[in-house]
């Protein structure tokens, strides 16, 4: 996939960069396979904002994704290649033998034509899904279970990609694209290959409008605010922080403080993330 560059006949547009969708083959999403997507505003079902800088955009669909790949060993040919508002990846839309349709992450190189299968007997191939315990070690995967028949829950963005290391009993060591490399069940499922628009990282928003189109709001700095909304604000004129580091309007220290708080599934943690990509 390319990246174009508009002529900037406006401020707005002189570092603004696109997409050209030449792999999009279908403009009109599947009417099977759509829902209305109600938006929240960031806010939870008190009516409190429990996100931030939510809001606005604009409006969209939610298209049904088929993260479980629960149809097994039954061939599908990928009918179109579309785009999706709520994600960077492109939708693979199939057509299974018996008539359904569904849709998937469409990985890199998967073509209009091509036949992907869901199973344990299923050829190592782009779009294909199996179970760790059947996929070469050293195999680029992506749309990877947790737990087993829920779904892939890791590797769904755009030009992601993970790589399976080694196998050991009932567990794989699966290297994450933050460098982690973590422990997951033989028997679940992954798809082959990597996911495909990997030219998003690329794109440019290039002005403001852009960044409200996709539903986010401005962000106020807290140096900007009174010393009640925020622990950096208040004072006559501008200030420094005035405290050992930078905090958020919680109190909490901010840029690079590890939050996380899971001793469930840190034996699960074989490496941390790389400190380049924390």
């Amino acid at each position: 996939m390319a990246i174009k560059k508009y002529k900037p006949v406006t401020p707005g547009q002189r570092g603004m960069t696109g997409y050209t969708f030449e792999e999009i083959t279908k403009t009109e999403p599947e009417r099977s396979l759509v829902v209305i997507r109600h938006a929240h505003g960031g806010r939870n079902a008190q009516g409190r904002v429990t996100v931030r800088h939510r809001g606005g955009g604009n409006r969209r669909y939610i298209r049904l994704v088929d993260f479980k790949r629960d149809k097994r060993n039954i061939p599908a040919k990928v009918t179109a290649i579309e785009y999706d508002p709520n994600r960077t990846a492109r939708l693979a839309l199939l057509t299974y033998a018996d008539g359904e349709k569904r849709y998937i992450v469409a990985p890199l190189g998967l073509k209009v034509g091509d036949t992907v299968v869901a199973g344990p007997t299923a050829e190592i191939r782009p779009g294909n899904s199996l179970p760790l315990a059947n996929i070469p070690i050293g195999t680029m995967i992506h749309n990877i279970e947790l737990k087993v028949g829920k779904g892939g829950q890791l590797v769904r963005s755009a030009g992601a990609a993970a790589q399976l290391l080694a196998k050991e009993g009932a567990y794989a060591q699966v290297r994450l694209p933050s460098g982690e490399v973590r422990l997951v069940l033989q028997s679940c499922y992954a798809t082959i290959g990597q996911v495909g628009n990997v030219d998003h990282s690329n794109i440019k928003l290039g002005k403001a409008g852009r960044k409200r189109h996709l539903g986010i709001r401005p962000t106020v700095r807290g140096t900007a605010m009174s010393p009640r909304d925020h622990p950096h604000g208040g004072g006559e004129g501008r200030q420094p922080v005035g405290m050992p580091g930078p905090k958020t309007p919680w109190g909490k220290p901010a840029r690079g403080y590890k939050t996380r708080n899971n001793p469930q599934t840190d034996k699960y943690i074989v490496r941390r993330r790389t400190k380049s990509n924390r």
